[in-house]
């Protein structure tokens, strides 16, 4: 009996260590961190630095000798390693999508094409095995974001660490995606006419019927509060007065540009690219119109033979210097797991142009202010969230990321997950160091 209680006691560890995390209890006590490098998140930083946070919000953050009252803090020695704000991950299926071959496991997209009172936030799993390991590489919020069809829903802004969704909720119903009809080109000579036409004609009947659409919609927000409820149209009705953005799903200079001119002649009071990947075209156009750019994975191939090699990787640069605002992102082909190397694109853009600083910034301050979260995100700063990390090596270099602490809202969580757990379990298996890479 003894030896069955011991197995079952044994087995309900291993289990347990391999499932996700419970979410940390609040923040008890005050807390300070003593002795980092402080990457504030909008280009300072701080050597030796002091942070402290109370009730899950900074009380100082700042160079060390300028915080002296440490009675009552617990104060946790981070000597020689890197403070950064917790990074932020805009536009992205996590939470939606736990196997992509798995289609029962796939809920990021709704039947039809115009699903504007689509909210993904309530379909977002917090028990999802990949948030872990997303954490563990820095990213501590993101943009919960639905796919397909022409209007895809809204997006919510999510925290990783919660036992629900209404728990997680930092921002509910941010924005609403648009996915712009590609335009129609004959790539190929031996392409039948009549198909041709036929698919320009579709797609032209595409966007008359999203004019009509938006048209209705902002005629709909005015009428009085005893109309009778239309879902679609009054999910629309905030990017008419600027509660929401709209998010344009884009990539080619033409489709940019008509996207863009057709959202404000139709209104539209905030507008936002993503994908872009031609935005280097219209540098002039994107900053007359103070349109932000949200750039899905640059660890990509060029669009075009002609196009530089290195164009993806330096593009973030090129969007630096014409001053126009942007962030990056991960969206693509197995967008869900791959979403924890966020930290590493952004190191690859600070080794083609970005300074290391500005590339953290893409990825902490630009996101929270693109989503609207800034006044309590993205930057280590008095009076706002206490969410971040501490890492002994570069976060941005896959070869030191190493996340020694970890906090969201205060509330201290361990960077574990199944696949650090099990990369334990399997090297002591083999007899290799465990804790090395």
């Amino acid at each position: 009996m003894k030896h069955i209680l011991l197995s079952l006691s044994l087995l309900t560890a291993v289990s347990a260590a391999a499932q996700v995390p419970m979410p940390a209890p609040a923040q008890g006590r005050p807390i300070l961190l003593v002795g980092g490098n402080l990457h504030v998140g909008n280009g300072t930083v701080v050597p030796n630095a002091a942070v402290a946070f109370d009730k899950g919000r900074i009380t100082y953050a700042g160079a060390q000798n300028g915080f002296t009252q440490r009675e009552g803090y617990e104060v946790v020695d981070v000597k020689g390693q890197e403070i950064y704000p917790g990074l932020i991950l805009p536009n992205t299926t996590l939470g939606l999508t736990e196997t992509e071959s798995i289609r029962a496991t796939v809920d990021e997209q709704e039947v039809g094409t115009m699903n504007p009172n689509v909210r993904s936030i309530i379909a977002y799993n917090t028990d999802s095995d990949i948030i872990p390991t997303v954490r563990t590489n820095g990213v501590l919020l993101a943009q919960v974001t639905p796919r397909g069809g022409m209007l895809s829903g809204q997006s919510s802004i999510v925290q990783l660490d919660a036992w629900n969704w209404q728990d997680a909720a930092v921002r509910t119903d941010d924005g609403m995606h648009l996915n712009w009809p590609q335009m129609i080109l004959k790539l190929n000579p031996a392409e039948d006419e009549k198909a041709v036409e036929k698919r320009i004609k579709d797609r032209q009947t595409q966007l008359r019927e999203l004019e009509a659409m938006f048209t209705e919609a902002a005629a709909y927000k005015n009428l009085p509060p005893s109309r009778r409820e239309n879902l679609r149209l009054s999910a629309l009705g905030g990017i008419f007065d600027g509660s929401k953005t709209l998010f344009i799903h884009a990539d080619y200079g033409k489709e940019i540009i008509e996207a863009v001119s057709f959202a404000k002649r139709l209104g539209v009071q905030k507008v936002a690219v993503i994908g872009a990947r031609d935005a280097w075209m219209m540098l002039d156009f994107l900053k007359q119109h103070d349109i932000a750019v949200i750039l899905s994975r640059t660890h990509a191939l060029p669009r075009r033979p002609g196009d530089d090699y290195d164009l993806p990787y330096k593009l973030p640069a090129m969007l630096q210097q014409a001053g126009i605002r942007f962030c990056l992102d991960y969206e693509g082909s197995m967008e869900t797991a791959g979403s924890r190397n966020l930290a590493f694109i952004a190191g690859t853009a600070a080794g083609h142009g970005l300074t290391q600083e500005q590339a953290i910034t893409a990825v902490t301050l630009s996101p929270a202010r693109i989503l609207g979260i800034d006044k309590d995100f993205g930057s280590l700063e008095n009076g706002k969230s206490a969410t971040l990390v501490v890492s002994s090596g570069d976060l941005l270099d896959m070869r030191t990321n190493n996340i020694t602490h970890a906090y969201i809202e205060g509330r201290a969580f361990s960077p574990e997950n199944k696949q650090v757990y099990l990369n334990r379990k399997f090297r002591g298996k083999y007899g290799m160091p465990v804790g090395v890479k």
